[in-house]
């Protein structure tokens, strides 16, 4: 293809370069001279391990150009990516000046040309600024439609600083927003042949991810040094702790916990929880990440809360009470917890959980369950039919797939809130509610 790439900095450099080594036939452009001057001298504006000789052998084989004006560019080129910074402001604020100075240029070279032009965003930006900013700044600009003569992609970049060639040639996903398909299956021709999964997605889901994947990377980061506090003021070695935390990949290190819905509860987290913060205390230290995980837990039931006392209905029917599926353990479910407010508010509730027998529960399930819901054979009914029998808001913690149909038939005449994600046609239904999603 023929690419121009918007930002000479470290994502243009470096997608120009390993684009141009690929055999397209790459313009860079940049509004600083020294970025400019630097690439058609085959110098990279950046340091980045390996980038120096891809540039050098890139210009040498006329793969390469930069140049400080859009115009040839745009003209010479079918896709361009735009790499141009997005910085932050003192209050937190994405600074996109320089991406609306760059889009309103592009529009104006896309005015005098003819023919489809695809515009690829790669700068991170916050979610619904593509919608919202991006393709006003585009149309407004080119007198043009989005979809229709200039397509439009946004592509979150995922390029570590000193590992960035290797991430861009063996990325872990790649993941498109478009405009149309046509848009998508141009930009995806791209990176046909990288041995990675690509993921399409709505624009601002795409915008989204690249948040996620950094405030990820950020939180870990923080565990492990207030991990490491702690270990160091137990005099052990926090290095050699994290190294056998990190052994476990079947929980610690994969995709388990992490897929949105209900509070945690049950025995062990909040108990350890609320152990090692006293532990911290103890040891004089104020580890914020860890000392912030219940209220965060705490605030995402108040939420779940808000959204049942919001709507219509007093007659509540709740499936699923323990903290989760195949157990009868009750200690510290965020679903009894949800149903002993609602009680407390004058709320009809009935529960059907068919592991859950009150007059099976013992030790310290039966006291947990006897101190927050001390009538709970009155709310408990033994089929799901009773459950949502004359139910005007039904609550799901989980539930057997093989209630669903019931589930479907009920939610012409109730609300549903779901902490569990138990079926997704559901969530096309009136009245559906996902906590997450």
């Amino acid at each position: 293809m023929r690419i121009s790439v918007f930002g000479l900095g470290y994502v243009g450099t470096v997608s120009a370069a390993c684009l141009a080594k690929r055999g397209h036939q790459v313009i860079g452009v940049d509004p600083s001279p020294l970025k400019v001057d630097a690439i058609n001298a085959g110098r990279s504006p950046v340091v980045e391990p390996g980038l120096a000789a891809r540039v050098g052998d890139a210009v040498a084989k006329r793969h390469l150009i930069a140049t400080g004006d859009p115009t040839p560019a745009i003209a010479g080129s079918e896709l361009s990516l735009v790499c141009v910074g997005t910085p932050s402001l003192p209050n937190g604020r994405v600074d996109l000046r320089f991406l609306e100075r760059c889009c309103i240029g592009i529009g104006a070279c896309l005015a005098a040309k003819a023919g489809r032009h695809l515009v690829v965003i790669r700068s991170t930006v916050p979610p619904g600024t593509v919608q919202a900013q991006v393709v006003p700044w585009l149309e407004a600009a080119s007198g043009k439609r989005i979809g229709d003569e200039i397509g439009l992609c946004y592509q979150p970049e995922f390029l570590r600083e000193g590992q960035a060639i290797q991430d861009f040639e063996a990325p872990a996903k790649t993941v498109i927003a478009a405009s149309d398909d046509a848009s998508a299956e141009q930009l995806a021709g791209l990176y046909a042949d990288l041995e990675a999964p690509l993921i399409r997605v709505d624009f601002t889901t795409a915008e989204l991810l690249k948040y996620v994947d950094n405030a990820w990377h950020a939180l870990k980061v923080g565990f492990a040094n207030e991990i490491g506090s702690i270990a160091k003021a137990l005099e052990v070695d926090g290095h050699a702790a994290m190294a056998a935390f990190c052994l476990d990949r079947k929980l610690n290190l994969s995709a388990a916990y992490l897929r949105p819905g209900a509070p945690f509860g049950g025995s062990c987290l909040p108990k350890d929880l609320r152990a090692l913060h006293h532990t911290t205390r103890a040891l004089d230290l104020e580890l914020p990440i860890l000392g912030a995980v219940l209220d965060s837990n705490r605030r995402h039931l108040e939420r779940i809360l808000a959204r049942a006392l919001a709507g219509p209905g007093r007659r509540v029917g709740v499936l699923g009470l323990s903290f989760k599926p195949g157990t009868d353990d009750l200690r510290e479910s965020p679903m009894v917890e949800l149903v002993e407010r609602l009680l407390g508010k004058g709320y009809e509730v009935r529960v059907f959980d068919p592991l859950v027998d009150p007059q099976a529960l013992t030790g310290a399930n039966r006291a947990y369950t006897l101190a927050h819901l001390p009538h709970i054979a009155r709310l408990m009914v033994g089929t799901i039919d009773a459950a949502l029998a004359d139910a005007e808001l039904l609550l799901i913690g989980h539930v057997d797939p093989a209630h669903l149909p019931r589930l479907a038939a009920a939610a012409s005449h109730c609300r549903i809130i779901d902490c569990a994600r138990v079926d997704a046609p559901l969530a096309r239904l009136p009245g559906y509610d996902g906590v997450c999603w």
